[in-house]
C-alpha cells in the first residue's frame, strides 16, 4: 500500500480577519505536507472555514446581511492569504457546504440512535466569542477562563452527549498512546482533565438559528463544535468517497492552537468512539504569539497582519522565522528586531553568504562545472559523515513536528560547510592544487544542495532559487528524496557563476 499522510488545521471562524495565529497553524501544516510529499507520501492536507454559530449570526445581523452572504464575503480573506503564503492544501472545507450538512446529520442521528445523545435541559454560563459553556467553578472571577470576557447565563432545552460514558475509554486511549496529545505539557493537561471525570455535554442550541438543524427536531441547532469537528471526516470524502476516506482515516495529526485542545483531545475522540470510528493518531497543540512581549488584541492595535509582514520581509522569510525562532508547541514573541536578526544572521550571513561564495568559486576555479573528485581526505569524510548524520536527525525531528530542532540540524550542516571553506581555503588551492580544489567544490556543492532541499518545506521559493544558483534545473518538489540525500556528481547543470544575494540583508532601524 502506498505511504499516506493526512494532516489538518482547525477550520477558522469567518467573522475574524486572518492574523498571525491562523497563518502559524496553516504554515505548520504546509511544512509537514511538503515534507511528507518529498518523502514519497500521498498527502491530504485539509484546511477550511467554520461558518456556523451564534457569533457568525450576530456579525451578519450587525452588517445587515444573511449569515451565508457574510460567510461568502469573509471566506475569501482566508483563501487569498493561503495563496500568498504558498499553502499547498489538498482540500478546503466550508461548514455551509451541503456535503458537510449530510455528514453532521448522519453522525448526530447514529449517535442518538445508539443512546449516546438524549434530550434534557441545560443551564450554565455561555461565552459567545469562544462558543463555549462553563460551570460556575470554571469561571475566573466571573469571567470566561479562556478569553476573559463576561459570559451569559443561559437556560434552554438541549440535547446532551453522554460524555460521562467515555471517561474510561479516553483514559485507556491516553494510557496506550502517550503521543496522542503533543507536546507532553498538553498531554498532561488533557489527562488531568479526563481523570477529574467528564460531564455530559450539551450538543444542541435553541437560542439561535444559524447552523445545521438537529434531524427531526429543527427547533434545535447542532452545537457548533459537534458540527465543526466533523469537518475532518467530510473533507476526505466521508459518505461520498469511500476509497479516499478509507485511505486517509484515521488522521495522522490535527494541528491546533492550545485554546481548543479540550475540544479536539476530549470531545472529538469521544464522538468518534461513540459512532464507531478510530480517533486521530495525534493532536498537536501549539502555543500563542505575543507582540513585543504583549498579548495581541484589536483594542491595543498590535495584532499582526501577515500580509504586512510578508510585504516587508518576504513570504519565505516569514515562514522561516516563525519556526526557527520558537520551539513549535511553546508560546512565542514577535518583534521586528527578532525577524531582522534571523534574516540577517541565519539567512543572509550563514546560508546566503555560503551559497554566494561557493557558486562564485565554482565559476572562477572550475569554469562553472562540478567534476568528480579524484581523491578525498580526512576533512572531506567529516563533511560527508556529519551531513549524513544530520539528515537522519532532521528526519527524526520533522516526524515529531520539532521544527526548530530540524532547522537547527540544517544550520549545523551549513556551519560544517563554512568551517570547511575556512580550513581548505579553495582560493589557495586554486593556485597550488587544482586537483584538490575539485574535491572541495564537489563537497560544498553537494552540501548546499542537500541543505536547500531540507529547507524546502519551510522556504519553497528561496530553496528552489538556491538550486538554480547551483545550476540545477529540476524542481525540488518532484525530485527523488533518496537520490538527493547523497553526494553525487551532477550529469547536467547549467553554468554556475556569481549570483546576486539570495537573502539580501535588511538595514536595521532604531
Amino acid at each position: 500500500m502506498d505511504k499516506k499522510y493526512y494532516i489538518t488545521t482547525p477550520i477558522y471562524y469567518i467573522n475574524d480577519v486572518p492574523h498571525i495565529g491562523h497563518a502559524y497553524t496553516t504554515i505548520a501544516g504546509d511544512i509537514m505536507a511538503r515534507y511528507k510529499r518529498l518523502q514519497g507520501y500521498r498527502v491530504f492536507f485539509l484546511t477550511g472555514t467554520d461558518e456556523h454559530g451564534q457569533k457568525v449570526e450576530k456579525a451578519a445581523a450587525a452588517a445587515g446581511i444573511h449569515p451565508r452572504e457574510h460567510a461568502d464575503l469573509m471566506v475569501n480573506r482566508f483563501i487569498d492569504l493561503w495563496q500568498t503564503l504558498n499553502i499547498t492544501h489538498t482540500g478546503f472545507i466550508r461548514t455551509t457546504e451541503e456535503r458537510h450538512r449530510k455528514v453532521v446529520e448522519h453522525i448526530f442521528q447514529k449517535v442518538r440512535d445508539k443512546g449516546d445523545i438524549y434530550l434534557g435541559e441545560y443551564e450554565d454560563w455561555y461565552c459567545v466569542p469562544c462558543e463555549g459553556y462553563y460551570t460556575e467553578l470554571q469561571l475566573k472571577d466571573g469571567l470566561c477562563p479562556d478569553c476573559g470576557r463576561k459570559p451569559e447565563k443561559l437556560k434552554e432545552e438541549s440535547y446532551f452527549f453522554r460524555m460521562s460514558r467515555y471517561t474510561q475509554p479516553l483514559l485507556d486511549l491516553l494510557e496506550q498512546h502517550r503521543d496522542f496529545v503533543m507536546p507532553d505539557i498538553r498531554y498532561n493537561e488533557v489527562a488531568s482533565f479526563v481523570k477529574g471525570g467528564l460531564r455530559d455535554l450539551s450538543v444542541s442550541r435553541t437560542s439561535f438559528n444559524w447552523g445545521i438543524k438537529v434531524p427531526s427536531h429543527e427547533k434545535h441547532v447542532v452545537y457548533v463544535w459537534f458540527d465543526a469537528l466533523t469537518n475532518y471526516l467530510t473533507g476526505i470524502g466521508f459518505l461520498e468517497n469511500d476509497e479516499e476516506f478509507n485511505t486517509f482515516w484515521p488522521c495522522d495529526v490535527h494541528l491546533i492552537g492550545k485554546d481548543i485542545l479540550r475540544f479536539h483531545a476530549v470531545y472529538w475522540p469521544s464522538f468518534l468512539m461513540s459512532y464507531g470510528l478510530e480517533p486521530p493518531k495525534h493532536v498537536f497543540a501549539h502555543g500563542w504569539w505575543t507582540r513585543d512581549g504583549q498579548k495581541m488584541s484589536k483594542s491595543m492595535g498590535n495584532v499582526i497582519d501577515p500580509h504586512e509582514v510578508m510585504n516587508t520581509y518576504g513570504v519565505d522569510e516569514f515562514r522561516f522565522f516563525l519556526f526557527r525562532e520558537v520551539p513549535f508547541g511553546l508560546d512565542g514573541d514577535f518583534s521586528k528586531q527578532a525577524i531582522v536578526h534571523r534574516i540577517n544572521g541565519d539567512l543572509a550571513n550563514d546560508f546566503g553568504n555560503l551559497t554566494s561564495r561557493t557558486v562564485t568559486m565554482i565559476g572562477k576555479f572550475l569554469k562553472g562545472k562540478i567534476e568528480t573528485p579524484e581523491r578525498s581526505g580526512g576533512m572531506d569524510d567529516t563533511v560527508k559523515e556529519t551531513t549524513m548524520r544530520l539528515i537522519g536527525e532532521y528526519r527524526k525531528e520533522m516526524d515529531v513536528l520539532a521544527f526548530h530542532k530540524a532547522l537547527g540540524n540544517v544550520f549545523e550542516i551549513m556551519a560544517i560547510l563554512n568551517k570547511y571553506i575556512d580550513t581548505e581555503a579553495p582560493w589557495k588551492l586554486a593556485r597550488e592544487n587544482d586537483v584538490r580544489v575539485k574535491t572541495v567544490m564537489f563537497n560544498l556543492w553537494n552540501g548546499i544542495r542537500i541543505a536547500a532541499m531540507l529547507l524546502n518545506p519551510f522556504m519553497p521559493v528561496k530553496s528552489q532559487a538556491i538550486w538554480k544558483a547551483l545550476g540545477i534545473g529540476k524542481q525540488i518538489e518532484t525530485s527523488n528524496w533518496d537520490e538527493e540525500m547523497g553526494f553525487y556528481t551532477p550529469s547536467d547543470t547549467a553554468a554556475i557563476d556569481k549570483i546576486p544575494p539570495v537573502f539580501p540583508r535588511i538595514e536595521e532601524t532604531t
